[in-house]
């Protein structure tokens, strides 16, 4: 199956995923540092010999797990990045996944990662 953009407009997408990829690499490692606290000498960042209030403790599991959310889900984007990259060197970026027919541009622009057409989409979420 030929693909339905010109050469051009590939490498565009191209640079885009590539910017995109590089960014969220970067805000992955951000990210892992926070939820690790790998960049601070103790991990509850309390530097007396005070305990910690249980209020504390508990902002702060919540604020990791929060943060753990997160890299899990920008694990899944840069998966999804780098299968698109996948499809515009296969040929097939910009075409649906499910039903073959091309993405609309608009779409691919607001999200380039993007594997399937807004209705097949629509019912993939409805599937569950």
């Amino acid at each position: 199956m030929a693909s339905v953009m010109k050469n051009d407009e590939l490498e565009s997408f191209r640079q885009t995923l590539q910017s995109l990829r590089a960014r969220l690499r970067g805000d992955l490692d951000q990210m892992t540092d926070e939820a690790l606290r790998r960049d601070q000498p103790q991990s509850s960042g309390n530097l007396s010999n005070v305990p910690l209030h249980m209020a504390d403790v508990g902002t702060e599991n919540y604020d990791q797990e929060f943060t753990l959310g997160l890299i899990e889900n920008e694990r899944g984007t840069l998966e999804e990045i780098q299968e698109a990259l996948g499809r515009i060197e296969a040929g097939t970026f910009g075409r649906c996944l499910e039903c073959s027919t091309a993405i609309p541009k608009p779409r691919l622009q607001a999200l380039p990662y993007t594997r399937h057409c807004i209705q097949c989409a629509r019912d993939l979420e409805t599937r569950g």
